[in-house]
């Protein structure tokens, strides 16, 4: 990479975070006029994002690893402020890119309009309403100092215009994840995947559904599991579900003595192409999971959002996603229709069609006058 060029810092600092860079880290590649940094925040220490993990992806090692992991919100935050404030002085990038709206998105994108390094948001716009969750904080504040705004669906161009902002830097490019998506299900194609924990499930159940839930609304509460357990009981009457826990989830099920019932297997956290070689063929896929709303509506996968509100609402307006609220017997009467009729299939928005990343950087290149 030339030094003449200008530099990006690509700001990630959880899995899903990489999932949505590595199609930058691409279009960077095959286009040229940029340079560009991948800095991982260390956000989630994660063990398996290892050399494997960042292959299947398609792009490089993190260049820079701040090593911020653990602690509260405040902690975090503050950890990583700290470390990316020092680089950015030690190496003053002409631009920082911020995907979605962890912690890191937040503390990189302040610290970086401080130092008058502009800064890019893709995924901008996105809003639930629900001012309980970490996530809604972190995608105001960042829109609030955003230089540039590259939104995923209609609505999150409506938000920024009711929020006063100068709508020539918004641009609708499509959406990075379903770029990621659609790259990894094609590669998937051509994968060996019998020694994906997923593919024996797979192989003994012809017809399944997918959970996943993390969400502290979900899980964090005794009363909340036990709803949400009263929905896989009586769903995995008609079918197999299979459900990759995440750690506090599965610490919380056994804490709180919560009974799934009898249909309902329980893997350990998936690697991407596992997941995904598992939930692309699912009859249904019950989440509480932003990004998982998203990917299922790019493949057509019929998927029950159990929660209250969306900030993914393109996903429901013409996707294959239901938001189904957290009563359970809504949430069993949508299962069972979907079990019925074969489920909601919708269509892949507007722009979702692998390209978005290529949008970004073209733009961004213009911006930065090369």
């Amino acid at each position: 990479m030339s030094s003449s060029k200008p530099v990006i810092h690509l700001i990630a600092g959880a899995r899903p975070n990489f999932m949505k860079i590595a199609p930058i880290v691409r279009a960077l590649q095959a286009d040229g006029r940029l340079a560009w940094k991948i800095v991982h925040t260390g956000q989630h220490y994660d063990r398996d994002m290892n050399d494997v993990f960042f292959e299947e992806l398609g792009i490089p090692q993190p260049d820079v690893r701040l090593g911020c992991g653990g602690g509260s919100h405040a902690a975090q935050t503050g950890k990583i402020m700290l470390a990316y404030e020092e680089l950015c002085a030690a190496e003053k990038p002409d631009a920082c890119l911020v995907v979605g709206d962890v912690n890191s998105t937040l503390a990189c994108s302040v610290v970086a309009k401080k130092a008058c390094i502009p800064v890019a948001h893709v995924e901008a716009g996105l809003r639930s309403g629900d001012m309980s969750m970490p996530e809604e904080i972190n995608r105001l504040v960042t829109d609030s100092i955003s230089d540039w705004f590259f939104v995923t669906e209609p609505s999150g161009y409506e938000h920024l215009k009711r929020e006063g902002k100068d709508m020539s830097i918004v641009y609708d490019v499509g959406h990075v994840m379903v770029d990621n998506v659609l790259f990894q299900a094609e590669k998937l194609k051509g994968m060996d995947t019998s020694g994906f924990e997923t593919d024996a499930f797979k192989k003994a159940n012809a017809r399944y559904g997918v959970v996943t839930l993390h969400r502290p609304s979900n899980v964090d509460s005794a009363e909340a599991l036990e709803r949400i357990a009263s929905v896989l009981r009586r769903v995995g009457q008609e079918l197999p579900l299979v459900f990759p826990v995440h750690p506090r989830t599965r610490g919380n099920i056994e804490k709180f003595g919560i009974d799934l019932g009898p249909n309902v297997t329980l893997l350990g956290p998936q690697a991407y192409m596992s997941f995904l070689h598992l939930w692309k063929d699912a009859a249904v896929v019950l989440t509480d999971s932003g990004g998982l709303q998203e990917e299922t509506t790019a493949l057509g996968v019929p998927c029950i959002t159990m929660r209250e509100n969306t900030e993914r609402p393109v996903t429901v307006d013409e996707g294959s996603n239901v938001l189904a609220g957290t009563d359970p017997e809504v949430i069993i009467g949508h299962a069972l229709q979907t079990l019925q009729t074969g489920g909601k299939r919708g269509r892949r928005p507007a722009l979702w069609d692998g390209r978005a990343a290529e949008r970004i950087v073209d733009i961004l290149a213009k911006h930065l006058g090369v």
